[in-house]
């Protein structure tokens, strides 16, 4: 349905390993529904995050059991990107709605536009120079990273046995961050809360002013060279990448060499494992199976960090998405672009071509228009 007026609106169980967020609250759900849509829910879907079927059927959905029928809706919106089980359920004139991170996964972006699915990725949607939809989740995975790797610093789970707050007497451990923007700075306010030392690597010199007026001088900021970066690593105890480029695969600025002259023991939390991580060591990791070692180096590796606390990033990616799915809703992709720019560079696949810039680049096919054509 693209002209717009009444959408059916399919919200699918996520079937990621450990994936218990959900795309659609039951709020969310009447907020639809009150504007006219119809909106199917797979059972179970919203368990992880607390919210029940009844709950969905009270708020106006359709509670149904098969996968299959969900999918059959016009739009589809997901928290993860469709896996290999799912690829089956993708039809031309299909709208997509989800984090897709293309610029990793070169078969799901085939399959798309193969299909013809026009797919708008929650990373790539653009307002003011922000990306809105991308913001709360780097919030959690920011702040979960220092969490994450803190815990893994215990030697029975074969870290250095560093405890990043230190006690008195016993200097604190050491955080590197590498990249200040969302979810840089929010691995720093955790790190630099519970005491530790703290340096981040960027390379934006209006960003560094930002970071050392809103951190604090506990939190020293670094001009991002690789040389700047082998000297943080020596005495590093957690390190956080936490590096972006919107639609394009992340920079690589770690390679074996680098990670070698780090102690044994010491923890590295990829967080730009998503857009296929910024060193040479990182591949992606499950919940269930989180790290890996490498050069002595623990790697947590994690797709889908936000997914470990379901409900509250399901309650903070809903507040966000809902706006541009109800606009998308009444008006169509195609008019729903137009009035929302942020909406075109969310945009990543149309009428069977590639149509962000970024992503057509990292997986080095041809870039097309809203209209479909090639340039």
């Amino acid at each position: 349905m693209e002209g717009g007026g009444f959408m059916i609106i399919g919200v699918p169980k996520e079937v990621k390993i450990r994936e218990s967020r959900v795309a659609c609250t039951p709020a969310g759900v009447r907020y639809l529904s009150d504007a006219g849509h119809r909106i199917l829910v797979q059972n179970g879907a919203g368990e992880g995050s607390g919210f029940s079927d009844t709950a969905f059927r009270k708020a106006g959905a359709e509670v149904l059991s098969s996968a299959e029928k969900v999918w059959l809706a016009d739009m589809i919106v997901k928290v993860k990107e469709p896996v290999a089980s799912e690829y089956g359920y993708l039809r031309r004139g299909q709208v997509l709605f989800t984090f897709l991170h293309l610029a990793a996964d070169p078969k799901l972006a085939c399959h798309l536009v193969e299909k013809g699915v026009s797919a708008i990725a929650y990373e790539t949607v653009v307002e003011n120079g922000r990306l809105p939809l991308l913001v709360p989740m780097s919030e959690i995975a920011g702040r979960m990273s220092v969490m994450a790797g803190g815990f893994y610093l215990a030697n029975h789970l074969g870290g250095n046995g560093t405890l990043l707050s230190g006690v008195p007497g016993v200097m604190p451990g050491k955080v590197t961050i590498l990249g200040g923007g969302t979810a840089g700075m929010n691995a720093a306010m955790v790190a630099k809360g519970i005491g530790a030392r703290v340096t981040i690597l960027e390379l934006d010199q209006e960003k560094m002013r930002y970071l050392g007026t809103v951190l604090g001088p506990q939190v020293q900021t670094l001009f991002s060279t690789r040389q700047h970066i082998a000297e943080e690593l020596e005495d590093t105890d957690l390190l956080v990448g936490a590096v972006l480029v919107p639609g394009a695969a992340a920079p690589r600025l770690l390679d074996r060499e680098m990670l070698r002259s780090m102690k044994r023991g010491a923890v590295f939390v990829d967080i730009s494992i998503d857009q296929g991580g910024c060193s040479e060591t990182s591949r992606p990791t499950s919940h269930e199976n989180p790290v890996y070692s490498e050069e002595g180096v623990l790697h947590y590796c994690v797709t889908n960090m936000p997914g470990a606390y379901a409900k509250t990033s399901t309650e903070a990616l809903t507040g966000n998405t809902l706006p541009y799915v109800k606009a998308i809703a009444d008006m169509g992709v195609e008019k729903a672009v137009g009035a929302m720019p942020g909406l075109q560079a969310g945009l990543n696949t149309h009428k069977g071509v590639v149509t962000h810039k970024a992503v057509a680049a990292s997986l080095g096919v041809e870039y097309g228009g809203i209209s479909g054509t090639v340039s």
